[in-house]
């Protein structure tokens, strides 16, 4: 496996050398069973995050949209939850959901891309400051046209649009409920209720 593993030299560490781990490393890891069943992992630009479990909240307000988005996109996209975004050879996050362009195989095959996704969504409870700086720019490098992140704190969501290199060129906040139709799906509406209400 270290074969496989790209080398990069930061100057600012001195004679540290750092080792990026690529997709197929990442995944003979895990086939290995180096990380633990209830371990939450992704990687994102060669190094392997580990993100925090899923409280209640969090799994709640998924779940009601994963029936939103369902009801409103029907056949015209694939409602994908919490699974496998390759964007590059060293990155392969997991959103919390994507809209993705209708296949037949539903991506047995090989996990989406950049390519095949209309939308991602991420929800921040505890990871709103790694969410917005490192998962909205590295989306946006990789020319996801549209990210929505549900801030549950704040109860907003903030709506990323047009990716330019390094960043989005729109950014939009919106306190629920609101209605929003996605920039690769111009003719579906999208009626957000007041998900960050508390029972």
């Amino acid at each position: 496996m270290n074969a496989a593993l790209e080398s990069t030299h930061d100057p600012s560490l001195g004679a540290v050398t750092r080792r990026r781990l690529n997709v197929d490393d990442y995944h003979r890891m895990a086939e290995a069973g180096i990380f633990g069943p209830e371990e939450r992992v992704e990687l994102i630009e060669g190094e392997i995050v580990t993100m925090p479990p899923i409280g209640p909240e969090h799994a709640g307000l998924v779940k009601q949209l994963i029936s939103v988005l369902g009801r409103a996109v029907g056949e015209l996209a694939i409602v994908d939850v919490q699974n496998p975004l390759r964007l590059s050879e060293h990155s392969e996050p997991e959103p919390d959901l994507a809209l993705l362009r209708p296949r037949e195989d539903f991506y047995r095959t090989a996990h989406p891309t950049p390519a095949d996704t209309l939308l991602a969504i991420e929800v921040s409870n505890s990871t709103l400051a790694f969410d917005r700086n490192v998962k909205v720019p590295l989306y946006a490098r990789h020319g996801i046209p549209e990210l929505w992140l549900f801030d549950v704190q704040a109860a907003r969501v903030i709506v990323y649009r047009e990716p330019d290199g390094g960043r989005y060129v729109q950014e939009a906040v919106h306190a629920p409920p609101v209605t929003l139709r996605p920039t690769m799906l111009a003719d579906v509406t999208i009626d957000l209720p007041q998900l960050f209400e508390r029972p």
